[in-house]
């Protein structure tokens, strides 16, 4: 597995923080995003214990929600780890106009920004976020001081994409990276890297452009991925991910 590639636990969305820690140790899996979702339910604490003493980095934190409180959880115990992303969405926008709705976010993110990184999401997901591309997002970070997630499906078709990621170069502290087939009209519907149309090697470039050498992480959630079943979608992408990297 190469030393950029995280699997987010996301990726297997029904399965017990059990189910993946079991996983990962009979795929050699040797990082990973860990959804918050599953910690909490397993005991904070002891999952992290877990899979420290299993041996496992922890890129990052996903699904955390919207509560502050779990953020600072998260991102006290990132600090203990030693470093990673705290990936969050930024919480709907649907009753506050964009200023004010910075104005409330400023109010919720832990003191510490520094492991902060807001992920762009899709004009779908007005549910989970007011940061509905990736250009928004980089302007949220710049307004907030914090660091963006470059969530590669829902941005890979944006106008002037390779202009806003140079933009970003300094603030991209994490990377999640799927496919998408074109025809699909619900969200998420995504598939193993290689199996869609999104250009990843030419995204994986201008992103690698910039500078960054960060953590790319798989992140396999919707129907399709379902239907194949967690674990041979996890392994194909990992090994797709392997040789787009290099």
């Amino acid at each position: 597995m190469h030393e950029r590639v995280s699997v987010s636990a996301v990726s297997s969305w029904q399965w017990s923080f059990d189910d993946d820690l079991a996983f990962w140790a009979r795929a050699g899996i040797t990082q990973v995003g860990l959804s918050l979702r599953k910690c909490d339910e397993f005991g904070l604490d002891r999952a992290v214990a877990r899979v420290v003493d299993a041996g496992v980095r922890v890129s990052n934190f996903v699904e955390c929600g919207s509560e502050p409180e779990r953020w600072r959880a998260a991102a006290a115990v990132l600090a203990e780890l030693g470093g990673g992303a705290l990936v969050l969405t930024t919480g709907p926008g649907v009753t506050l106009d964009w200023a004010a709705s910075v104005d409330r976010l400023a109010t919720l993110l832990p003191p510490d920004r520094g492991c902060v990184a807001i992920e762009n999401t899709g004009p779908l997901r007005v549910d989970l976020s007011f940061a509905l591309t990736l250009r928004d997002t980089v302007d949220l970070a710049e307004q907030l001081d914090c660091g963006v997630c470059v969530e590669i499906n829902s941005c890979w078709a944006e106008r002037g994409l390779a202009a806003t990621l140079a933009r970003a170069a300094d603030r991209i502290a994490h990377v999640q990276i799927s496919d998408w087939r074109v025809g699909s009209h619900c969200t998420p519907d995504r598939v193993v890297p290689g199996d869609g149309d999104i250009p990843l090697g030419r995204v994986i470039s201008t992103i690698e452009a910039t500078g960054y050498r960060g953590v790319y992480e798989i992140e396999l959630v919707g129907p399709q991925i379902e239907a194949e079943g967690y674990e041979p979608t996890i392994r194909r992408a990992v090994a797709r991910v392997d040789e787009l990297l290099g």
